[in-house]
């Protein structure tokens, strides 16, 4: 059985798309046929480009309360429909807690919590009113799922965007599907800044269970999938993308490492 995904005649938009996760996102969008466009304060170094065919670019703040509804409200108008939000804008600088007063790790919050809600809100009453509803996706991290020192706000604000997701889904079905995509680590063309040289990131990577870290590409699909009609039946729902996870630190930390368990059965 073929699971080729046909986004023929759709259209999605992907915050933060002209980049890093989110161009690799819209480029997905764009080899499976919708229609798509990417929104971000600043345009493009190069067009987002798959398969031939060309994202549009919208220029947006998406901290700008009164400037998001009016985004969509245009789009729905340019193209008479809206079937995808990726809320994928977001990221963070390092910062200890300590090092920051509130008001400084508040905007961290900000734009990896409560701009997706604001997006999301205002594509819900775009899709709320066509027959074949709509979906929304968030691009969540492993970062809302363990400790996150250095990027605390962040992941506090990722572990929101999880929970805001299934509430989302229960009080918008059926009409509109909302999920979340938890990402562990992607190779973008910032991983040097994060992880060093190929050597630092090749390092990283053999943390992961699966050896390395995702690519954009492979976010891309799992996004795809979960806006097609072959996920119509998942909402709420959170998928791991993260290569495994990370190797418990306590396997490496142990003196004695038994190669089989002990035999602690006795005789009856």
């Amino acid at each position: 059985m073929s699971l080729a995904l046909d986004l023929s005649g759709r259209l999605a938009v992907v915050t933060g798309g002209t980049r890093g996760v989110g161009a690799g996102i819209a480029r997905a969008f764009l080899q499976a046929g919708a229609e798509v466009v990417v929104c971000a304060r600043r345009p493009p170094d190069a067009p987002v480009t798959a398969a031939g065919r060309q994202a549009h670019f919208r220029a947006l703040d998406l901290r700008d309360a009164a400037a998001v509804p009016a985004f969509f409200a245009r789009l729905a108008s340019e193209y008479g429909r809206l079937d995808c939000l990726v809320n994928n804008a977001g990221g963070t600088p390092y910062r200890l807690l300590g090092e920051a007063d509130a008001t400084r790790h508040a905007r961290v919050v900000e734009l990896n919590l409560l701009a997706p809600l604001t997006a999301s809100l205002a594509a819900y009453e775009v899709m709320r009113d066509r027959p074949g509803g709509g979906s929304v996706l968030m691009i969540g991290s492993v970062s809302g799922t363990r400790p996150s020192p250095g990027t605390a706000a962040y992941g506090a604000a990722k572990a929101g965007l999880d929970h805001l997701a299934r509430s989302m889904a229960v009080e918008w079905a059926p009409k509109v599907r909302v999920n979340t995509l938890v990402l562990g680590m992607v190779r973008t063309e910032l991983a040097a800044l994060h992880y060093g040289d190929e050597a630092g990131i090749a390092a990283v990577g053999a943390t992961v269970p699966l050896g390395r870290l995702a690519e954009p590409a492979e976010i891309g699909d799992a996004c795809v999938f979960l806006a097609s009609d072959r996920a119509a039946y998942l909402t709420g729902a959170s998928l791991l993308v993260h290569g495994g996870g990370e190797r418990p630190a306590f396997l490496d930390a142990a003196t004695v490492n038994h190669p089989t368990a002990p035999d602690t059965t006795k005789d009856t």
